[in-house]
């Protein structure tokens, strides 16, 4: 029996490199920790689109809704490591999460980061009937009067909720965080005064900026996004630390093997590279990123500390 176990082993080891070097041969799963219809879920079906046609096999899009995307990743990070599941995920799951709670994954050893696809800043959008202009007219009445004004999130832990932390943080004002349950919920609530502000992505704000509803004050990448190249950064006005990018990107089951990863990360090279996909992810309020898997692992790396701190200000790390 000994022998038997022996000989089957060697063909497993035998046979994983080729079946590597072959993939994929049937079809591939895309995990989206998001509902049909969110950000995530379309960007993954335009991805899965484009790698369908590259690559010659089905990439079927697989919605796992709940827990802030940590039921989606935590499938891909569950699954054969032989990259027939993917997950399109955003920063709270893969990073933010993780130091928030106790989770079944760890997306250190259980995850393998392939590419990010798209990065956008979040804006900081105001009751246009505020009374202010200016980020600097925003920060002088929330100094004058600690406490007295409330924003609106997407959700406990959320880049809407994380983001204006750090606008707490760095500019040293008091501001209560109300936490509704999506965009149009928090926007509503802005637009209708129960709250003052939000940091929202573009596309949240930008038509109820046009309306006049809204006023649009400040964006947190580090530079300007072609989404909003007429709001200025948070470092532009001397909020350097103000800085929280909801990027979308593409993971892979920890322990996936180099060859798989290597097929899909070139596919997704050429997938991403062409005009009419960077057109149609920046239709979503994205700007098309580009990446290898270990830039794409740097960026975590560097971003944690920044994640980390915030929570902790905002007595949400956990022990």
């Amino acid at each position: 029996m000994k022998r038997l176990a022996a000989l089957a082993a060697a063909a497993l080891l035998a046979t994983g490199p080729a079946l590597a070097e072959d993939w994929p041969s049937r079809t591939v799963t895309v995990v989206v920790g998001f509902g049909a219809g969110s950000t995530p879920d379309l960007l993954a079906r335009l991805v899965a689109d484009g790698l369908q046609e590259k690559l010659g096999q089905p990439f079927v899009v697989d919605n796992r809704p709940g827990a802030g995307g940590n039921i989606g990743l935590d499938a891909v990070a569950q699954a054969e490591a032989d990259g027939y599941t993917l997950g399109v995920t955003i920063p709270g799951p893969l990073i933010v999460n993780p130091m928030r709670m106790e989770l079944m994954y760890d997306p250190g050893t259980d995850i393998r980061p392939i590419t990010m696809l798209g990065t956008q800043p979040s804006v900081l959008a105001v009751n246009a009937e505020l009374g202010v202009e200016t980020l600097d007219e925003l920060l002088e009445m929330l100094r004058a009067d600690p406490g007295a004004y409330n924003y609106a999130s997407i959700g406990v832990g959320s880049i809407s909720h994380l983001a204006m932390e750090m606008v707490a943080l760095a500019s040293g004002t008091e501001i209560e965080h109300i936490p509704y349950t999506s965009s149009p919920e928090a926007v509503a609530a802005v637009i209708g005064g129960e709250a003052q502000m939000a940091t929202m992505p573009p596309l949240a704000v930008l038509s109820h900026a046009a309306e006049g509803t809204l006023r649009l004050l400040a964006q947190t990448s580090g530079e300007r996004m072609d989404v909003v190249a007429d709001v200025p950064t948070f470092a532009e006005l001397g909020l350097a630390d103000v800085q929280a990018e909801a990027w979308n990107a593409l993971v892979t089951t920890g322990g996936t093997p180099d060859a798989v990863v290597e097929t899909l990360h070139d596919a997704l090279a050429e997938l991403l590279a062409d005009p009419g996909m960077q057109e149609r992810i920046a239709a979503l309020g994205f700007q098309p990123v580009q990446m290898t898997p270990a830039e794409f692992e740097a960026r975590i790396i560097e971003e944690t500390p920044r994640w980390r701190s915030v929570l902790e200000a905002a007595g949400l790390l956990h022990e």
